[in-house]
């Protein structure tokens, strides 16, 4: 017999899996959870979209085509029929007139319901037609039951949860909300409703309320609602920026010494600086030189010189002995302002032992091991790069100053993740730099936690562009426009929104308008094609070739919206037009006007077959036509396109105002700005009873 079988230990039972977020939760619960349904009192300000009236009944006869209205009538006839489609065709009369219900959609309970000689509640829109008066799928409730004394509220809602579930749990999270005031009535706005009757009411509102003030937010009862709303945020924003105050940071003073870096790179710039540059240098030299974390934002006008300011910030914290981060979204800009730092400060940087690295996500191993290397022996004194400049890899020996472009394309994790590349208890200075300006009321609002620098003078030696509107349909004659701009000697952009075909808009790709440009121009015009999917190496190859004027044309999608500096290129060509934002279209225009020559920016526009394009693009076109001012273009996208634009991700979890409007609230805003210092001062705790009641756990990402 073969020898018995060791035995062997029992195994260890699996762990369990972690419970998926929402297991244990009903179907309702998980809806309400996506809705962001979860305390009492975001059930008391989930207010409706709309309102149903059902109050009162009338009569058939009295209604007019489009009225929505309630009736109660008795079933005459009831019969489900096919004729083109499966339907249940029900006519009543209440008496005045008769009216025919119809349904495509019903289930045999609606049918019993239906059945002849039922009295019924019948409420939908009126419709006249040459059967007479119909209503297409109205609700239908018993007749006889008591009328509501309120409007009912109709709640945005998803797949899942029913509305009559919905108002139930609101009704629910209403009655147990705690709503009592974190205001102080001496402090409150004049003649101010109280939270719960303003909340009830706007739950609830009388039959006989103005609906218009409703539907404007202009009502009593939603200007509490805004004024708290405001409030919440002001505080908020204000208890970020007294934190960080008592946070400690380097201190990077001017060096005492003749020969430092800053003086030097002064020296050595081909060009003057501005008095807007000068004055917003100070600015940042004054922050840099205290030891509260610098939390500013710069904001400038495309080709207003952020860059140089950037550089010069830098060189005050290389003086003081420490490192400096700039990162930018993309490779092509981090490129960019690789290029122009290099050629300002590594001669400079070389004869102190330092260099500028380099650090993306495209780079060979050994180069990045390298380059890593350097940063974190300190050898490295600026670091330039994308994402890759804040993965894990990456230490910094002595890291004091932060730079971040096109701020507002970053998420809160990564600018939080670069903020902890500082060594040691003390915070990087910040400096987030914008070429979108932010027009006054966002400054007040969601930007009211930075300081904010503003460059509004633009270098001598730019050129005024011309933007010009063009239907598609005379693309021949930009084609003529740019072959005069090549004769000169000018270089040309031409930016298509997609780089593929897509069933979904029809749109010319990027490589086919590239084929038609080469075939219009002929041999002896280089056309290149630049788009997001290409490997970086071959991007910076195609720009390096267009930089040096190797290529005449550059067909692009959007990666060229921002940081682009070519002074040659003369003349911008954007393809539908009508497809872009403002901020972006003003962007991209930014990329020519660069140089000494006149310049223009043509517009192509696609009109729909009525000859005409939306309302929206056709807000954008008219604005870009009738300014080239930063601030105006940034005023007016707040106007069509509301602040997501200008945002971005910077409070990526906490929400836009949902009540108030930056556009026609600015009294409310004014007075929560007047208020927040005198609540944390004198109520503090009501004041961090107030944010929490409107923000949650959402305040925390006002720390980036």
């Amino acid at each position: 017999m073969p020898a018995a079988a060791k035995s062997s230990p029992p195994e260890k039972p699996a762990a369990a899996p972690a419970p998926a977020p929402g297991a244990g939760l009903s179907p309702v619960q998980r809806a309400l959870r996506k809705l962001g349904l979860l305390r009492d009192i975001d059930f008391a300000l989930y207010l409706p979209m709309r309102y149903e009236d059902e109050t009162r009944i009338v009569r058939l006869a009295d209604t007019r085509d489009g009225d929505t209205a309630q009736i109660e009538a008795v079933v005459r006839d009831c019969e489900v029929v096919f004729r083109p489609r499966r339907q249940l065709i029900v006519t009543v009369d209440d008496g005045s007139d008769t009216c025919q219900l119809r349904f495509f959609n019903f289930y045999p309970s609606q049918q019993k319901q239906l059945a002849v000689g039922a009295r019924v509640r019948v409420r939908g829109e009126v419709r006249g037609g040459f059967v007479g008066r119909q209503m297409m799928h109205p609700t239908v409730k018993a007749a006889g039951t008591e009328l509501p004394q309120a409007l009912t509220p109709v709640y945005s809602t998803i797949a899942g949860l029913a509305q009559p579930m919905l108002r139930r749990e609101v009704r629910s999270g209403l009655a147990r909300a705690v709503l009592d005031e974190t205001i102080p009535p001496a402090l409150a706005p004049s003649g101010a409703w109280e939270l719960r009757r303003a909340l009830s009411f706007l739950h609830y509102p009388a039959p006989d309320v103005a609906m218009a003030t409703l539907e404007d937010h202009s009502h009593p009862a939603w200007q509490r609602l805004k004024a708290d709303e405001l409030l919440a945020q002001q505080l908020s924003q204000l208890q970020a920026r007294r934190a960080r105050a008592a946070q400690r940071a380097p201190v990077l003073s001017a060096a005492a010494s003749g020969d430092s870096l800053y003086k030097e790179l002064l020296a050595t710039l081909p060009f003057a600086l501005t008095g807007a540059q000068h004055r917003v240098g100070e600015e940042i030299t004054h922050d840099l030189a205290r030891d509260v974390p610098m939390h500013r934002l710069l904001q400038g006008d495309v080709g207003s010189g952020k860059t140089v300011v950037a550089a010069l910030a830098a060189a005050r914290c290389i003086d003081a002995g420490y490192q400096c981060a700039l990162m930018a979204p993309t490779e092509i800009l981090a490129a960019q302002h690789f290029g122009k730092l290099v050629g300002w400060l590594d001669p400079l940087l070389a004869e102190r032992g330092l260099r500028v690295a380099w650090l993306t996500g495209s780079q060979k191993k050994k180069e990045r091991d390298a380059m890593s290397a350097a940063v974190e022996n300190g050898e490295a004194a600026l670091v330039i790069g994308t994402h890759a400049v804040i993965s894990e890899k990456v230490r910094f020996d002595k890291l004091a100053l932060a730079i971040i472009d096109e701020q507002h394309r970053f998420g809160v994790a990564q600018r939080l993740a670069l903020r902890g590349k500082a060594v040691g208890d003390l915070e990087p200075h910040l400096l987030m730099m914008s070429a979108t300006p932010i027009p006054r009321t966002l400054a007040m609002s969601y930007y009211a936690d930075l300081d904010v620098s503003t460059l509004d003078e633009l270098p001598p030696g730019r050129t005024p562009i011309v933007t010009r509107l063009v239907a598609d349909h005379r693309r021949d004659e930009v084609i003529d426009r740019i072959r005069a701009q090549l004769a000169q000697g000018r270089q040309v952009y031409w930016v298509c929104p997609l780089i593929e075909e897509s069933e979904a808009v029809d749109l010319r790709n990027a490589t086919e308008t590239r084929d038609e440009l080469a075939a219009a121009l002929g041999a002896q015009v280089s056309v290149g094609l630049l788009h997001s999917r290409m490997p970086t190496a071959e991007k910076q190859a195609v720009m390096e070739s267009f930089t040096a004027n190797r290529l005449q044309v550059l067909v692009s999608t959007t990666v060229i919206e921002v940081g682009v500096d070519v002074p040659n290129a003369s003349l911008m060509v954007i393809e539908h037009a009508e497809r872009f934002g403002l901020s972006q279209l003003h962007q991209l225009r930014g990329r020519v006007g660069r140089g000494a020559a006149a310049s223009a920016c043509v517009l192509l526009y696609a009109p729909n077959e009525g000859g005409r394009v939306g309302e929206a693009a056709r807000a954008r076109l008219k604005a870009m036509a009738e300014t080239s001012d930063g601030f105006e273009i940034a005023r007016r996208d707040l106007e069509i396109r509301g602040p997501g634009e200008f945002l971005g991700a910077r409070q990526s979890g906490a929400p836009l105002l949902r009540f108030a409007d930056l556009s026609t609230d600015v009294l409310l805003l004014d007075w929560a700005r007047a208020l927040a210092p005198r609540m944390l001062d004198r109520h503090p705790e009501l004041a961090i009873k107030h944010v929490d009641r409107w923000l949650g756990s959402k305040a925390e990402y006002l720390k980036a």
